[in-house]
């Protein structure tokens, strides 16, 4: 009879133990449970103070007051790479509205996204995550990983995976109609 509950006693321990880690991997230890970007719509957007391109430091909080797009991408990603025109057509045809797209490169040198961008005439702000941060912090998925940011701050939207001009406006124009 001790021996049936010393084996009940010990599975608790054992099944309250992964759960633990389960809950602590899955929430970044922020203690919210983000198993999307999706998931995140209304919380507070997580800023990291990286470093551009140019290799002087600047983060989310930077561009606060404007509709961000953030982007979380890397060279090596197809989808990436096929999603890049569309990110510089909606930025262009926004940025006086108020709106910036904030791309970010997970994991890469500044040297390695620097070139890439200027292949392809990137013009909005680049930042290189060297560690990753934005990614676990948005619960990206994979890569492209999209998170609509308002004026003030807050997480309107994410978006595992590539979008179109055509979905990116749709997301975009609602956010910089609200002042």
């Amino acid at each position: 009879m001790n021996v049936r509950i010393l084996l009940v006693l010990a599975g608790v321990v054992i099944v309250a133990v992964l759960v633990m880690l389960f809950y602590t991997q899955s929430t970044g230890g922020s203690g919210r449970l983000a198993v999307s970007p999706a998931m995140l719509a209304g919380a507070p957007a997580a800023s990291f103070t990286v470093q551009n391109v140019d290799g002087r430091a600047d983060s989310l909080t930077s561009y606060r007051g404007k509709v961000v797009l953030v982007n979380l991408w890397a060279t090596w990603c197809p989808p990436c790479r096929e999603e890049m025109p569309a990110l510089e057509k909606v930025y262009l045809s926004n940025r006086s509205k108020g709106f910036i797209v904030l791309g970010i490169d997970e994991g890469e040198s500044a040297k390695v996204a620097q070139s890439f961008a200027r292949k392809l005439g990137v013009s909005f702000p680049l930042l290189v995550d060297g560690e990753q941060q934005y990614g676990r912090a948005y619960a990206a998925q994979g890569l492209p990983t999209s998170v609509l940011v308002d004026r003030s701050g807050r997480i309107i939207r994410g978006v595992d995976g590539q979008m179109s001009l055509e979905q990116m406006r749709a997301l975009v124009s609602p956010a910089l109609s609200v002042k």
